[in-house]
């Protein structure tokens, strides 16, 4: 006999049906129906030990599996705890579904203890929010996975009263069908393949919205076809193998590489912003091209409502159909014939040297070389990410994630956890700063009990490089940046992983080559001076 559906069973039948398999959090009383029905749905519930990384880890998932996230969260302090992984999602355009917990409605009325309206705690940091309701919860759970993954993805957040959770419900299976994507048509399509066909500088920034579109076959025909050399946000790294010959790297949060590469995009007769979402790029980006004087073709899923840049013409259309009405009848032609970007090439690739003896760059240049090619990383926010980001080069989409929106720290270790969890084949290395790595310790504990063996990699110099680097620039008095050295090996070790401390290449080379043939987690305590970014990001 088949057993009649609680509203909550509804929930988590439809997230099953989009994909989900895994979900993240800390239960409390108030979501214990919520997770039993996720596992009788079959998705696994994985505990954490804080909201904010269960999020991170779901977001590690999401990356190798394209499902959105899920967070569960009990009420009160579990909610509030995973407000910035939240607001992540939001910035770094993450699909996600936020469970939360509540109180029925009569009993908040009499009752306070740990009771806060957390709709409007959510509402400026997600797409939606929702409070599930038994009669509703077919259309409430359709809505949200489809707000969630729609362009450009995002978080939305359904809060769980206690009774409705258990309540009987139905599923009516109303599905909202995907729409089509389009084309450009008529005097704008003609205009753009007209610049196109004239243009002998053309230029392509491409961003996060193609990735997710799944562009990159499109993108390789069209750039190829045109000749066009091109940049990428970095969360876009990797949509073309990065030793293509067209690829200039990534761009957007170190001056070191837009010193070269922003010269090349003001040259530039014709931009094409392809999928580009500039929520990822430092003010440095602001206006960097003038559309007086040089032709923009915008293509983004949204209108351009940020005006960090302007377009001459903006298309709200799908990447690849797109690029190929744009291509069509539009004939190539040879393109900088002054072998501008070449040049811009090679200066990037003496900007951030590999051979280095040691330092952060030394660090990232062994691990690069030594690690396969196939392995996955995520990086932490601070300076090792941004000469990370330059120096990783990656061959596939989503080969290196981190948070580029928001900037968040404390994300790698989590977001490893998640990626190995979900692709135990490949090797997958995270690499935070000592200050970053200290925020999530003890999610090593998860990953002991999850049975995941990712290779941590932490950059320890007892400092805020970044911020104590423009603490220095502004000249002035350091304060608040550095603080004590710690045994990070040790750290791994006491949560039943590997530990090992390096204080050079020779060193981090052995270290890798142990780790990567044991079946537990690794700590990799790289040390290095202070002062290692100056001049280098």
């Amino acid at each position: 006999m088949t057993e009649p559906s609680r509203a909550a069973d509804v929930l988590a039948r439809r997230l099953f049906e989009a994909g989900c398999r895994h979900a993240f959090g800390m239960p409390g009383g108030e979501v214990l129906t919520l997770v039993d029905a996720l596992t009788k749905a079959g998705i696994t519930f994985h505990l954490a030990k804080h909201e904010n990384c269960a999020g991170f880890m779901g977001e590690g998932v999401h990356h190798a599996d394209g499902a959105p996230v899920i967070l569960v969260a009990t009420l009160g302090p579990g909610a509030l705890n995973g407000i910035n992984v939240v607001a992540n999602a939001h910035q770094d355009r993450v699909p996600m579904l936020v469970l939360t917990g509540c109180v029925d409605a009569a009993e908040e009325q009499s009752y306070t203890h740990q009771v806060l309206d957390h709709r409007a705690v959510f509402t400026p940091i997600t797409k939606a929010t929702f409070r599930l309701d038994a009669e509703a919860a077919d259309l409430i759970a359709d809505k949200a996975v489809a707000i969630a993954t729609e362009p450009r993805n995002g978080p939305v957040h359904i809060d769980v009263p206690i009774s409705v959770a258990d309540a009987p419900a139905k599923d009516s299976g109303i599905r909202r069908a995907p729409a089509c994507a389009c084309a450009p048509s008529g005097e704008a399509l003609a205009q753009a393949r007209s610049w196109l066909a004239a243009a002998e500088r053309p230029a392509a920034v491409i961003g996060l919205d193609a990735l997710q579109e799944n562009a990159g076959p499109a993108l390789r025909s069209f750039l190829e076809k045109h000749q066009i050399p091109f940049v990428t946000s970095y969360k876009a790294k990797g949509i073309l193998p990065e030793d293509h010959p067209l690829c200039l790297g990534g761009a957007g949060l170190s001056p070191l590489a837009d010193k070269h590469i922003l010269p090349l995009v003001r040259e530039a007769d014709l931009v094409l912003s392809i999928g580009y979402d500039p929520i990822e790029m430092r003010p440095g980006w602001r206006n960097v091209w003038d559309v007086e004087t040089q032709n923009v073709i915008d293509i983004a899923p949204e209108a351009n409502t940020h005006y960090m840049h302007q377009a001459g013409l903006n298309f709200l259309t799908a990447i690849t159909p797109t690029l190929e009405a744009l291509s069509e009848a539009t004939a190539p032609r040879e393109t900088w014939a002054n072998c501008r970007p070449a040049a811009v090439k090679s200066a990037l690739a003496e900007a951030f040297p590999r051979d280095e003896d040691w330092g952060p760059a030394g660090v990232i240049a062994e691990c690069r070389a030594m690690l396969p090619p196939e392995t996955l990383a995520t990086a932490d926010s601070g300076a090792h990410r941004i000469l990370l980001s330059q120096m990783w080069e990656c061959s596939e989409p989503r080969g290196l994630i981190q948070s580029s929106g928001l900037c968040t720290m404390g994300c790698a270790v989590p977001m490893a956890i998640g990626r190995k969890l979900a692709q135990p084949e490949r090797p997958v290395v995270s690499f935070s700063g000592d200050a970053g790595f200290l925020m999530v310790a003890g999610e090593l504990a998860t990953a002991a009990e999850l049975r995941v063996a990712p290779i941590f990699v932490v950059f320890a110099d007892a400092s805020l490089a970044l911020i104590e680097l423009k603490q220095r620039q502004r000249q002035l008095a350091n304060g608040g940046v550095d603080f004590a050295e710690h045994d990070f090996a040790a750290i791994g070790r006491a949560f039943g992983g590997n530990g090992v401390t390096v204080t050079g290449r020779s060193e981090l080379r052995t270290a890798l080559k142990d780790a990567m043939k044991s079946d537990k987690f690794t700590v990799i305590s790289a040390v290095i001076e202070r002062g290692g970014y100056d001049g280098r990001i």
